[in-house]
């Protein structure tokens, strides 16, 4: 018979105790489950509410979840994209004091879903692919650290909408073991070989079920992963030789990691005996520069493809207005104010569930644009929202998979004048993402 319950938790949030620990989680009562899609998974997992927000809860052994949770808090201070755990519960009874699993409890990601569920009929090869390509961002940001997966899959990862790409989370940090050392070439390549051969079984079942087009090629989508990793870890930790006369190439190696979305704390620069060749590699390489630099001017927390997207707008905002040589935060914080907020409040409370915000601009700006393509004319903002909610947002899914609060429409949207506001007046084309914008 166990004794009382246990809850390890970093937080304190009551509300944990209101959840029917006596039950086992296959039996827990409708009203505390929260209607989610749910990857495929080894264990028992149920979506519940927790609050004013939603938890995942997943039954496993006593030592594997609280290994886990110490690891999900680990990555979590180290910034990699992943869930955030929320508790460990030990000592679970049921009413005839018979003993129930333990669990760990993790909070959902809002505006995210497993890949089963980001696809209505059949995958695309376009689709599948940009998933394999945030994957493999994952993978790298993941082994730069340290970290050793040991079961990476479509399975085991969260994917969010980054500006027409996605940003992938990790999951199931089970089997996942840190390296204060790094890891070595053979334990990235174990990894990424884990990677390549559960990629293909995943898209071989979806082809089984008849849910992939004819064009997509399981094998080659899986195979992706293998240069999309190399490609970005290249670009991250290589070593790169020219000629002193081509010191430019310093700044361009750096410009260039900034564009992945990378910084650099510091880069090894060597010259050789006779002073003639150069050697430059980064040293240490920390994701988020453009999700950086847009918290520092306006305190929107993004994905990196929308921070990169929203920054492009307000630096078009900014040359529109002449307003370059004015005080930049100054300014981010006038966009903010006179395009963004506007922009979000005027979508139609019920159709707030259906995209995050920051997803929802970068999809009008994309709009707009393709409006003004066909009118061969400028189109004003209020036009564009309008176009956008009632012919694009108003029929997608709602990704928060949480009903909004009940609320009126915004009426009206006072933002900048419509015939020299610089929003959404930019070729998406043109954006420098990787690999063609993942």
């Amino acid at each position: 018979m166990s004794g009382s319950l246990s809850i390890t938790s970093a937080m304190a949030d009551p509300a944990l105790l209101d959840l029917p620990w006596d039950l086992p989680l296959a039996s827990w009562p409708s009203d505390t489950i929260a209607a989610l899609p749910k990857g495929i998974s080894r264990h028992l997992v149920r979506f519940a509410h927790l609050g004013g927000h939603v938890v995942a809860v997943k039954e496993t052994t006593a030592e594997m979840a609280k290994g886990e949770y110490d690891m999900l808090r680990m990555l979590q201070r180290l910034e990699i994209p992943s869930v955030e755990p929320v508790a460990v519960i030990t000592n679970r009874a049921d009413a005839d004091g018979e003993d129930l699993k333990p669990v760990l409890v993790t909070r959902h990601l809002r505006f995210s879903l497993p890949y089963r569920a980001l696809f209505s009929q059949t995958l695309r090869p376009d689709t599948a692919t940009r998933l394999v390509d945030a994957l493999a961002v994952l993978l790298v940001r993941l082994h730069i650290v340290g970290f050793f997966w040991g079961d990476v899959s479509l399975s085991n990862t969260l994917f969010r909408r980054d500006a027409g790409a996605f940003a992938a989370y990790l999951v199931d940090a089970e089997t996942g073991k840190l390296y204060e050392g790094g890891l070595s070439d053979g334990q990235r390549e174990h990894d990424l070989e884990i990677a390549r051969v559960n990629i293909a079984g995943e898209l071989l079942d979806l082809e089984a079920g008849g849910r992939v087009t004819d064009e997509l090629d399981p094998v080659r989508i899986s195979d992706g992963i293998v240069e999309a990793y190399r490609s970005l870890w290249n670009e991250l930790t290589g070593v790169e030789s020219f000629s002193s006369a081509e010191r430019w190439r310093i700044n361009e190696r750096v410009n260039r990691l900034n564009d992945l979305g990378f910084d650099i704390e510091e880069l090894t620069i060597k010259t050789d005996d006779s002073g003639t060749t150069v050697r430059i590699q980064p040293k240490v390489v920390d994701a988020g520069h453009h999700q950086r630099r847009l918290i520092r001017l306006t305190g929107l927390d993004t994905g990196e493809n929308q921070a990169r997207r929203l920054l492009n707008d307000l630096d078009s905002y900014r040359a529109a207005y002449g307003k370059t040589g004015l005080d930049e935060e100054m300014v981010a914080h006038e966009w903010l104010m006179r395009v963004f907020e506007p922009v979000v409040r005027a979508i139609p409370t019920e159709l707030r569930g259906k995209l995050e915000p920051a997803e929802v601009f970068h999809e009008l700006l994309e709009h707009r644009w393709f409006m003004a393509q066909q009118a061969a004319r400028d189109i004003p903002l209020a036009e564009a929202v309008s176009s956008y909610v009632n012919t694009v947002l108003r029929h997608r899914r709602d990704e928060a998979m949480i009903a909004p609060d009940s609320g009126s429409l915004t009426a009206s949207i006072d933002v900048v004048p419509p015939d020299t506001s610089a929003v959404a007046v930019v070729d998406p084309d043109d954006e420098n993402d990787w690999r063609a914008n993942v």
